[in-house]
């Protein structure tokens, strides 16, 4: 089964004018391609990736984290373990290229308050008392 993909919806608009966000997890920008972690704008998981293969990358990052941390004062061991995440992290569509098509830019790691998003991520920080 596929993950459903979000609708195209403009940065400071949703469909329901809400946000996206499952209770006790992060909040999502209206058009799915971000989440906000601090007042910062992570990408997302590639919606269109098969079930299968999003677990099979998921597995593949969590070994190796692992093994960045058991890499220890071993700078080689370390190098090859963070390639091992990065790898991974481009396989889910979270670095490397965007796994959208409309041409929109990559805001990776910006502020909320510095983007298209910033009209959307005010509302929702008014609406649960965080600013």
């Amino acid at each position: 089964m596929r993950a459903k993909k979000p609708d195209p919806v403009s940065p400071g608009a949703s469909a329901s004018g809400a946000a996206e966000a499952p209770p006790g997890g992060p909040l999502k920008t209206p058009d799915g391609r971000y989440i906000v972690v601090r007042g910062r704008l992570w990408r997302t998981s590639n919606p269109d990736l098969a079930d299968a293969e999003r677990q099979r990358l998921v597995a593949e990052l969590m070994s190796a984290r692992r093994a960045v941390r058991d890499a220890g004062d071993d700078e080689a061991a370390r190098r090859r373990a963070r390639a091992l995440v990065d790898a991974a992290k481009q396989g889910l569509g979270e670095r490397g290229p965007v796994w959208w098509t409309d041409g929109a830019p990559d805001l990776n790691r910006h502020l909320a308050r510095n983007t298209p998003y910033a009209q959307w991520f005010e509302a929702q920080s008014s609406a649960d008392g965080t600013t």
